[in-house]
């Protein structure tokens, strides 16, 4: 599991457990680790793309 799957599953671990015990901060974070999540994943498959580009050029 890379580190932006890993963020999104504990921030939806984080947001159900808020959402079950009604805390607005524990809701709030797992939306945070969420997106960091996302925005991890992201610059991992551009950082690939470039790393793919990089080599077919050689």
């Amino acid at each position: 599991m890379d580190d932006g799957t890993f963020d999104k599953a504990k921030g939806d671990v984080k947001k159900a457990a808020g959402e079950l015990t009604d805390d607005q901060d524990l809701k709030n974070e797992g939306r945070v680790d969420k997106a960091e999540g996302g925005i991890k994943g992201k610059i991992d498959e551009a950082a690939d793309k470039l790393k793919h580009a990089l080599h077919r050029d050689k």
